[in-house]
């Protein structure tokens, strides 16, 4: 369990060979400034405590030491904290491993060398008392606690960030996520954000408004994207890539527990411009699962090489994501498949009934509804090998049947995935190493 203590009346910043070292005694960073011509290391979880703003300069390194448990480093924002890391595409703000000297002292695909990034916010969740305890720290830190009913609230920026290496285990035998945004509000601005070899999920939303553009989650161990707890914001351009080495799902959607099936806000968020290449590798991992009641929209996306495509759950006696598709609430509508199962509607859409059911009715309706819903199976001309990831589009498919977007927040772009001849992902470690091209 991490454990922490006020053994010192104030955060220790102290110098330690080339690295200004930053260690938390239960009064976070303070209100601050990390400046691009310092070398930050992270010394166990650091939290931005509430009221404190946290501001990083364009160009910033911070890294962050190896441990797990009680010794694992971690940057996290309290309820009520801000942080203003905002890069540029010349100059990315990089959190990383202690090990990492950003030439290659750590392979690319190196996962759980340090924590992660934890957001905390006053929004809407669905759980018990609209409130909930970050996975993975001790229940005796309050600083921990998320949700609230401030829709709207500001947890501060994160643009051109590069979370790297993440996923050691923080405790209770929890790998910790690159990017955990629980309870994230509105205001908050996410876009050009990466996070690349996490040992754990990519990125994983726990309720909240949160809305975020211009996502990369690359060549993680679990999910590159998960959501869960109710929720609701909005996402446009995200890539999301498995290495042939593993990773499960491309996206993971839950609603909430079993036992708290029916709760309000519902998980759905609205997604739109979604490219997500899985790695074919014959353990039978999905493309998207759609579990415990959980909605949301998935449209004008491409989503490729995979065992299995989009599996919703489906049950006899309470309710269930297929209910949700059936009530409008889960929409799957205008995306391009392609080598996804046997490259079959019935094969992409699948029902699974989570307690043995037969699901042929279900079946043959989500047959019917993959055209309906103006989906299709095209080759979109995307160049994949073990080398590169070039993902440019070149498919007529990609530019026809596209669906409206239904709120002003989206970009009314005239083509589906990510990537159009414009290489938004030159700033990450993924592009910058010729993994990722899309020009």
């Amino acid at each position: 369990m991490v454990t922490l203590t006020n053994s010192c009346r104030k955060t220790d910043y102290k110098l330690e060979g080339q690295y200004q070292v930053i260690s938390d005694f239960g009064f976070g960073t303070g209100t601050t400034v990390w400046k691009a011509n310092t070398q930050y290391l992270i010394d166990g979880l650091v939290f931005v405590n509430d009221g404190q703003k946290l501001t990083i300069e364009p160009g910033t390194v911070i890294r962050f030491k190896a441990g797990q448990a009680d010794e694992a480093s971690a940057l996290i924002v309290a309820r009520g904290g801000k942080i203003i890391a905002e890069g540029t595409a010349q100059k990315p703000i990089i959190f990383t491993a202690e090990s990492d000297d950003l030439k290659g002292s750590v392979p690319l695909y190196a996962q759980g060398l340090w924590g992660g990034i934890i957001i905390l916010g006053n929004a809407r969740l669905n759980s018990t008392g609209g409130e909930a305890h970050i996975e993975g720290i001790s229940l005796n830190e309050p600083r921990a606690v998320y949700g609230g009913q401030v829709d709207n609230d500001n947890s501060g920026s994160l643009k051109y960030v590069s979370v790297r290496h993440g996923g050691t285990n923080i405790g209770d035998g929890n790998e910790i996520n690159g990017i955990t945004l629980g309870g994230v509000g509105s205001e908050t601005k996410i876009e050009f954000v990466e996070v690349v070899s996490n040992k754990d999920d990519g990125f994983e939303f726990f309720g909240g408004t949160v809305n975020a553009r211009y996502l990369v989650s690359a060549f993680c161990g679990d999910d590159a994207f998960d959501y869960d707890l109710g929720y609701h914001g909005k996402g446009q351009f995200w890539c999301g890539l498995q290495s042939a080495a593993g990773g499960d799902k491309l996206i993971e959607a839950d609603g909430n527990s079993v036992e708290k099936i029916i709760s309000i806000p519902n998980s759905k968020p609205v997604l739109f411009n979604l490219t997500l290449v899985g790695n074919r590798d014959g353990s039978g991992d999905q493309l998207v699962s759609f579990n415990t009641n959980a909605a949301g929209s998935l449209q004008n996306s491409i989503m490729v090489e995979q065992d299995n495509g989009i599996v919703i759950e489906f049950s006899s006696f309470r309710s269930n994501s297929y209910t949700q598709l059936l009530d409008g609430k889960l929409k799957l509508t205008n995306n391009i498949f392609n080598n996804v199962n046997d490259n079959t509607p019935d094969g992409v859409f699948r029902v699974h009934g989570i307690n043995g059911e037969n699901t042929t009715e279900q079946d043959n309706f989500m047959e019917t509804y993959f055209d309906t819903a103006a989906n299709s199976i095209a080759n979109p001309g995307f160049v994949i090998s073990q080398s590169e990831f070039n993902l440019n589009p070149q498919a007529e498919e990609v530019f026809a049947n596209l669906q409206p977007y239904d709120d002003t927040w989206f970009l009314d772009v005239p083509y589906k995935g990510a990537f159009f001849n414009v290489n938004w992902a030159d700033w990450t470690l993924v592009g910058q190493t010729g993994i990722l091209a899309v020009k």
